[in-house]
């Protein structure tokens, strides 16, 4: 029975330590910074609102594209008219007409700024007047129109002038989505590392914690044993109260920091309680040496920055507004050349006296479709060409706008040498951090070691009694200074690298995302 009641004991302990180890890895969330890095692309709110704006400048070039579509057009109409007659010969008592008139065209405006149409334009008229040999009447006209501007508005650039223009502002819009990519991949990094820093912080507060309880106890059981004062355990106790506020301290800056790198990457949106989940990062930070040259870096940024790029596209369109502007200023010449043949029919009035219209024999009936017959073929041809010059006499505007086009594109010749400039200042000083925060890293790492090693040197010095307690709490603060310093190194050494592959706008490219790929999710 004793034996019965322990192995049930014994299950119910196991039981619980394996239902608590399952709730605690539950409860935890595994990311290297690559996953951290996907995720983002996926889940984060920023993205999510600019990868709209290179889909709404894809748009805007579709809406400029549409003046070149065919505009079709429609007219019908009907119109009756009825007035008192003043002479017997044109009708008894009154005049009534009935007129129907229907339309259609289809005009189309061409690159070189020209504008083609053909409409067909018909009507019937029927009349009580006894003068019409024909009545009712049919009308069809067949109508070929162009129009061409020479001088202002003539050519391919200015008439195409909207739709260049808004696919520069597509490519703008996307090299400014890339940027945004490239500084939301920095900030992960930035989170994700400074996650591990606060971590490895908190474990370094944690050991300093543990050495200063150490020494505590040793010093109690010296104490004790009488061969150390009381007085002694007061630098000890001191140490320890003080160690476990900076871990309160660390506990709240990883809390902190863990936060940021969940609202970075948006976990609510993946499973229900993901954002509640402890996140462990399983990339660890390296300080492996990366040689970097001053020039390559810089032409690699001049080729790929997408603000600047986004930069020199603007200056395109700053070009093309000029030439638009100047083509303004010339004198209005076009010219207009117009081709028509009209069809006509109706009943045609028969008379046995030409001369006594008030007698009709009969009538020889007409078609509408005779009409358009006679159009469709050309039977009666008719032209015309001309040309048009207008020339304002009051161009202040104008110039005014040509003006203000060659300064634009004076302040965007002068913006793109200062982010120029600004780029080259800002590779300068990313390649100086990254070669100075290696150093960094090296020369830390030394006094981590040397620290270690005072520390064990100290301790031994205080086991023999030729050392205080307040020169080995020292030394452990020293050694846990070191440690800070160095991991603090590492990080930014990390965080450098990150920050040249920003500067020189490869962080795609390094971290294999495909822009395309986010850009039509």
């Amino acid at each position: 029975m004793y034996k019965r009641t322990i192995g049930i004991f014994l299950f119910l302990i196991l039981f619980s330590v394996t239902t608590s180890l399952a709730q605690q890895e539950k409860n935890t969330l595994s990311l290297s910074l690559e996953d951290c890095i996907l995720k983002t692309m996926k889940n984060n709110l920023n993205v999510a609102i600019e990868v709209l704006n290179p889909e709404l400048a894809d748009i805007n070039v579709s809406l400029s594209k549409e003046k070149f579509l065919p505009q079709l057009s429609f007219d019908l109409s009907r119109r009756s008219t009825n007035q008192a007659s003043y002479s017997w010969i044109e009708a008894a008592t009154q005049v009534i007409s009935d007129r129907d008139d229907y339309s259609a065209q289809i005009s189309q405006l061409i690159p070189t700024g020209g504008n083609f149409s053909i409409s067909l334009t018909n009507y019937i008229n029927d009349t009580n007047r006894v003068t019409n040999t024909i009545n009712p009447i049919y009308s069809s006209t067949l109508r070929f129109n162009f129009t061409q501007p020479l001088l202002r508005n003539f050519g391919f650039k200015v008439n195409r002038r909207e739709i260049i223009i808004a696919n520069n502002n597509m490519d703008i819009s996307e090299n400014q989505f890339k940027r945004i990519l490239q500084q939301t991949i920095y900030s992960v990094e930035e989170a994700y590392w400074n996650l591990v820093y606060n971590i490895e912080m908190l474990k370094v507060r944690k050991q300093s914690l543990k050495l200063a309880q150490d020494l505590l106890e040793k010093n109690k059981r010296a104490v004790e044993v009488g061969t150390m004062a009381k007085i002694e355990i007061l630098n000890a106790q001191s140490a320890v109260a003080t160690r476990e506020a900076d871990i309160l301290a660390a506990e709240a800056q990883e809390k902190n920091s863990e936060d940021l790198l969940k609202t970075t990457l948006n976990l609510v949106v993946e499973k229900e309680g993901a954002d509640l989940a402890n996140i462990i990062p399983i990339d660890k930070p390296t300080y492996e040496k990366k040689e970097v040259n001053l020039d390559e870096a810089l032409v690699i940024a001049m080729e790929n920055r997408p603000d600047l790029q986004a930069t020199r596209i603007g200056l395109k369109n700053n070009e093309i507004n000029l030439s638009y502007t100047k083509n303004q200023l010339l004198p209005d010449l076009s010219l207009q050349a117009s081709y028509w043949s009209p069809g006509i029919s109706g009943d045609l009035i028969l008379f046995e006296d030409p001369t006594d219209r008030f007698l009709p024999t009969g009538t020889i009936e007409g078609s509408p479709s005779a009409a358009m017959k006679d159009a469709f073929g050309f039977r009666y041809d008719n032209w015309s060409i001309g040309l048009t010059l207008s020339i304002p006499l009051n161009t202040v505007l104008s110039r005014a706008s040509y003006a203000q086009a060659r300064v634009n594109l004076d302040q965007a010749l002068l913006r793109l040498k200062n982010q120029e400039q600004q780029i080259f200042l800002e590779i300068k000083n990313v390649v100086r951090a990254v070669q100075t925060d290696y150093k960094r890293v090296q020369a830390y790492k030394v006094a981590r070691e040397l620290a270690e090693r005072q520390l064990e040197a100290e301790e031994e010095k205080l086991r023999v009694g030729i050392s205080t307690n307040y020169f080995v709490l020292q030394y452990q603060t020293d050694l846990t200074t070191a440690h800070t310093n160095e991991l603090k190194a590492i990080i930014d050494y990390n965080l450098s690298l990150a920050s040249l592959s920003r500067a020189m706008g490869v962080s795609l490219k390094d971290k294999n995302i495909s822009f395309l790929s986010i850009l039509n999710r």
